[in-house]
């Protein structure tokens, strides 16, 4: 089987022509909700993500029936900085603990109904330290976004995508400053928990990468400033494009990675919600960019997908009451 893209040329132009929403399937379930029996809007959000959904799957009337949860996990060279407080030997630890059905994404995919699938890419092998230049060639992130983009299961119709990875909430802040500018600071947050002084040393980490990597358009942010996790959840978040399945996205880290897409295409995640809003403050504002307003708001910061996957039940319940519930005409009941 030949893959999808070879080289940051191809995938990009793989990107600009992905297929937009049904626009027939999206005036039919618009109709549709207008019909229900309830009052118009009573069911605020609900109504527009159902509508939403219903556009991009091409049908008046969907159903979500087999969602996906993938995480990827990655290393990072720039945790030689010392912007972590824990050591990258706990990426590996926690793939075996999501193997093993022990974390909180296997609980919360199970909660969902969601099949959940792990991808460890390169562990022993981590990214280059991006503050003395790029962190991967484009060879390697050619590889992660084709890990990414071969992930998705054809039969998904709800997609969440997450990630393990010591040191990639540095790696997803210096993507943020580079695509949206400002200071380091702006974009830096206590990740696993680092105290002021390794807050301090993300901040300048941060801003060491931008100077060093100096390339503004999406793909290269991804390449010189991401990881490999990064990459790969940028590459199902386009394939999922591609072949018209919605997505959530995660928290911070996700949405940097998704942000490197939007940098390449103003409409590359209009197949996209935002699950949550995290604790990472700057994750916010990456959304705010992105003009993304969040289905939750939990207090979480864990990644590995957990408010994403949270959310699906937002949308299941979404579409079940947009296709499951009666018209007017069809309960007998007067619309006027």
């Amino acid at each position: 089987m030949t893959q999808a893209f070879s080289t940051l040329a191809e995938f990009r132009s793989l990107l600009a022509a992905a297929p937009a929403s049904d626009s027939a399937a999206y005036g039919a379930a618009e109709e549709r909700n207008g019909q229900l029996t309830k009052p118009p809007g009573s069911l605020g959000r609900l109504e527009e993500l159902a509508v939403w959904y219903a556009g991009w799957r091409g049908t008046e009337k969907p159903a979500i029936t087999s969602p996906q949860v993938i995480v990827f996990a990655g290393n990072h060279g720039v945790t030689a900085q010392g912007v972590s407080a824990f050591p990258a030997e706990v990426t590996v630890q926690m793939v075996m603990n999501f193997q093993h059905g022990g974390a909180a994404i296997n609980q919360l995919s199970k909660a969902a109904g969601a099949k959940l699938d792990v991808h460890a890419l390169d562990l022993d092998t981590p990214t280059a330290d991006f503050t003395q230049g790029p962190a991967m060639s484009e060879d390697e992130a050619v590889a992660a976004l084709l890990a990414g983009w071969t992930a998705v299961d054809d039969a998904t119709d709800l997609l969440v995508v997450g990630e393990m990875g010591i040191g990639n909430t540095t790696s997803a802040a210096a993507i943020a400053h580079a695509l949206y500018g400002g200071e380091a600071e702006d974009w830096v947050g206590r990740g696993t928990g680092v105290d002021d002084a390794g807050l301090a040393t993300k901040a300048r980490v941060v801003r060491e990468g931008a100077a060093v990597n100096t390339d503004r358009s999406g793909l290269e942010v991804l390449r010189c400033l991401g990881g490999r996790e990064l990459a790969a959840m940028a590459g199902a978040i386009a394939k999922a494009r591609v072949a018209r399945i919605p997505v959530v996205l995660d928290g911070f880290i996700c949405t940097a990675a998704a942000a490197t897409l939007a940098a390449e295409d103003d409409s590359a995640l209009d197949h996209c919600v935002a699950g949550h809003v995290s604790a990472e403050a700057a994750h916010f504002n990456v959304l705010k960019n992105l003009g993304k307003e969040p289905l939750l708001a939990m207090n979480m910061r864990l990644g590995e997908a957990s408010g994403g996957a949270l959310a699906i039940n937002i949308v299941k319940s979404a579409v079940a009451c947009h296709s499951g519930m009666a018209t007017f005409a069809e309960a007998g009941v007067s619309a006027g």
